[in-house]
């Protein structure tokens, strides 16, 4: 029993040409990004849960202020100009637990509100909250 040992150049290639496989899987990668964030927000139907309110734990220093159909200001009862806003959300913006809460008409434009929050932020007003009513079940 010899071994043969001959070299035929006629044989079959034993590499895998992996460029075509390269294309393919670029592609669907592609595609998959596309279209993964069309699909996403309505396949996932979250129910949240109902949960009852909870007190907070540092007691803020609520202060209301309330902006009619109008436009015009009533801040902590009584009525106000914007400069006088201004000034005295100065004065109280320093107390780092002072918290202005906004009850706004629901007639009052929104650009009017967006005057009041720019208004409070130039007077070092960091807590803002929006008062509204919950809708009967």
């Amino acid at each position: 029993m010899a071994i043969s040992s001959q070299k035929n150049d006629d044989g079959l290639m034993a590499e895998l040409n992996v460029t075509p496989l390269v294309d393919v899987m670029l592609v669907l990668l592609v595609i998959f990004i596309v279209t993964a964030p069309l699909i996403v927000p309505q396949s996932m139907k979250v129910n949240l849960p109902k949960t009852q309110a909870v007190a907070q734990q540092d007691q803020a220093k609520n202060v209301a202020l309330f902006i009619d159909a109008k436009g015009a200001l009533q801040f902590d009862g009584q009525s106000v100009s914007d400069a006088e806003l201004s000034e005295i959300l100065k004065a109280k913006g320093q107390d780092p637990k002072f918290q202005l809460q906004i009850h706004s008409d629901k007639a009052v434009p929104y650009g009017r509100v967006a005057e009041i929050m720019a208004l409070a932020q130039a007077s070092n007003v960091t807590k803002l909250s929006f008062v509204s009513l919950s809708k009967g079940k």
